[in-house]
């Protein structure tokens, strides 16, 4: 079902406030009966969005803020700031961004001086992707170093004492020709942290460090479960998205190993390729395992659900999964009341172009943002094909009343 918003205002003055309110309770009716659909018959659908239309609660989608840069990934502060990363891709000024609710600006996190090469600064950022924001309030940066070709590593900064808390170098043996690292996510119940690296799609693998020493190990490498899916390509505005490289040979870049979820116990570790149909877990007590023989981890690998391509996913106290569409352009989800069988779509919006950045924040909203990579240099033979404002929004998740009356 398509509702139109300018047919809906139009036949607002005609009506009494109680026979807005029955309206309004139908129509969101029908909204949550088309969001509970499988996605296999939602390919050509369009939800709309209706601005204002209960401004107690606002909208199933709220544009928070926007970015002067694409995003390539975000947290979000005990204090309800987001910080993002900007996407090296976007040949940003700055590295990584903080946006201050109160005055409506953005600005350079955590400093000016790690923000720019050559400052003199102890610790500089190069390329940063994947955040994440622990219950300490420490902000955690996985630089993949790539723009500058400067080591990979992980900076953390204090935001309640605004100092540096650590920095861990990635060692080189845990790494590929090919590493691109891209998300992270911290494990609730030990020091340690798991990143995603898509490679070239074939050498993918997930990395696993201890903050405590330092280690980090290489796992999963070629397995099936991290390498993309030579038939699940992704298209958007029309076209296939590739890029380029300097030989002239067509890539598809990053579409290896890249979503990443754990749940609240730190039990499970999700996980899937960007291109790719399937998503996958496997226990961290078994990626922590240094004896465990390379074949062996393989073996203990899980197939869950179906999935989208995405690059960011989050799995909600319930046990909910949601995934940041980019084929769609919405979130989807996936339920264990459904044994995780079916992928259905929560929210839809035209609005949203390469979503990412997928999260649960400290208000218990869904937030992501609107990053439009496929419009960049990289994959347009140098030209900018952006269409600039880089949205942040909100929604509520599946398991939260979508409206307070």
């Amino acid at each position: 079902m398509l509702i139109r918003r300018k047919v809906f205002q139009s036949s607002v003055p005609s009506l009494s406030c109680r026979e807005m309110l029955l309206v309004g309770l139908a129509l969101g009716f029908s909204i949550s009966l088309v969001q509970g659909q499988n996605l296999k018959d939602l390919k050509d659908l369009k939800l709309p969005t209706f601005q204002g239309l209960f401004n107690r609660d606002g909208n199933l989608l709220q544009e928070t803020a926007q970015a002067p840069t694409g995003p390539g990934g975000m947290c979000i502060l005990p204090s309800g700031d987001p910080i993002i990363s900007c996407h090296q891709f976007f040949n940003p000024a700055h590295r990584v961004l903080r946006w201050n609710r109160k005055e409506s600006t953005w600005t350079p996190f955590p400093t000016l001086e790690m923000n720019t090469p050559g400052s003199g600064a102890p610790v500089v950022l190069d390329s940063v992707l994947g955040m994440a924001c622990d219950t300490r309030g420490v902000v955690w940066m996985l630089d993949n170093g790539r723009r500058s070709d400067t080591p990979p590593k992980l900076v953390a900064w204090d935001t309640k004492k605004d100092e540096l808390h650590q920095v861990i170098v990635i060692h080189p043996q845990s790494l590929s020709p090919r590493s691109f690292l891209k998300n992270l996510v911290l494990d609730p119940a030990g020091p340690y942290i798991y990143i995603s690296d898509p490679a070239d799609g074939v050498s993918s693998a997930i990395l696993v460090v201890n903050t405590q020493t330092g280690l980090t190990r290489r796992v999963l490498e070629g397995h099936r479960s991290v390498q993309k899916e030579p038939n699940v390509a992704l298209e958007l505005d029309g076209r296939s998205v590739l890029a380029r490289r300097p030989d002239g040979a067509i890539a598809t870049p990053l579409t290896g190993v890249s979503p990443l979820a754990i749940d609240r116990r730190g039990t499970w570790l999700y996980y899937g390729p960007r291109n790719g149909s399937s998503l996958f877990k496997i226990e961290t007590d078994l990626l922590r395992n240094q004896q465990l023989a390379p074949i062996n981890l393989q073996a203990q690998v899980q197939g869950v659900s179906p999935k989208p391509i995405c690059d960011s996913m989050v799995i909600d106290s319930k046990g909910v999964i949601y995934f940041a569409d980019i084929s769609r352009g919405s979130i989807d989800y996936v339920s264990p009341d459904e044994k995780y069988l079916n992928l259905r779509l929560l929210i839809q919006d035209p609005r949203i172009v390469w979503p990412g950045g997928l999260l649960v924040g400290p208000d218990g909203e869904l937030h992501f943002f609107s990053n439009q990579l496929h419009r960049t240099p990289f994959f347009n033979s140098g030209k900018d094909v952006t269409a600039p404002p880089f949205s942040l929004f909100k929604a509520r998740p599946l398991n939260k009343a979508r409206f307070g009356f």
